[in-house]
Order: structure tokens, then C-alpha cells, then sequence
């Protein structure tokens, strides 16, 4: 191994030919941007998702329903989880804490519990919401329900 021998590794150059030094390069004159208009000169550029003139496909594709940008979306927990939970972890009290340490939510989530299954011991569970069924059955069992 010498010196005569280095070569860049595979594809981490691209061209070789520099634009714009002169007629000699194979690349000057005009720089390969052509002849007048508006991409032939320095600072142009077109907006997202401008197709030439032709209508942009966010405007070719139809638009249904209705999206309601104040929507509230939570990340729903049935009572099965948590008595699971409490039984594997053998844990009194479940928060979000507890819950994002297990995998169940993400840290910018808001926690529903829902009435799915039944709980057998007594828990205090702390969520941003909970179902009417969900709270009657976590009461039921003597436990508590508190709303952050």
C-alpha cells in the first residue's frame, strides 16, 4: 500500500465535472441550466409540490368527510391490562408513570381506561380519562379513580 494506490470508497464522490469553469470543462457556458427562463438564473425555485403547471396531485385527489382539528386522542387501556399488570408487578396503584414504564403509552400520549374485563383487586388508578363502565368496575373492587 502506497500513496499512488488511495482511492475515495465506492460511491462517496459523485461528479466529476464541475459546473460553471469555463467552456474547456465540457460544462460551462451554461451551465448546464439551459437557455433563459426563470431556472436559468440564480436564486429560483418553485413551491412544494408544484408539478410544472400541471394540477398538483393534493389538489387532483378528492376530499371527503370531515377532520376536526380540536379532536382529543387517547390511548386507550381495557381493565384486563391493568389487573394483569397489578398481578404480574403485584402493584397497588397504577399512574402513568407505571404504565409508560411498561410500553403502554408514549410519553406525550393522554390515558382513557376503558371497561373491557374485570378487576379483582384493589387498585388506585390515576388516568387523563376514564368510561363510566371502567370506573364503576375499578370502585366496585375498592379501589379509587383519579382524573389528572
Amino acid at each position: 500500500m502506497n500513496l499512488s494506490n488511495l482511492k475515495p470508497a465506492e460511491g462517496s464522490t459523485k461528479n466529476k465535472k464541475r459546473i460553471g469553469r469555463g467552456t474547456g470543462s465540457g460544462r460551462g457556458g451554461t451551465s448546464t441550466r439551459g437557455h433563459k427562463g426563470a431556472g436559468s438564473r440564480s436564486g429560483t425555485s418553485s413551491k412544494v409540490g408544484f408539478e410544472g403547471g400541471q394540477m398538483p396531485l393534493q389538489r387532483r385527489v378528492p376530499k371527503v368527510g370531515f377532520k376536526n382539528i380540536n379532536r382529543v386522542e387517547y390511548v386507550g387501556i381495557n381493565l384486563d391490562v391493568l389487573q394483569t399488570l397489578a398481578e404480574k408487578f403485584s402493584l397497588t396503584s397504577i399512574d402513568f408513570s407505571t404504565l409508560r414504564e411498561h410500553g403502554l403509552v408514549s410519553k406525550n400520549d393522554l390515558v382513557k381506561i376503558l371497561g373491557r374485563g374485570e378487576v379483582t383487586s384493589k387498585l388506585e388508578v390515576t388516568a387523563h380519562a376514564f368510561t363510566a363502565s371502567a370506573q364503576k368496575a375499578i370502585e366496585a373492587a375498592g379501589g379509587a379513580v383519579v382524573k389528572m
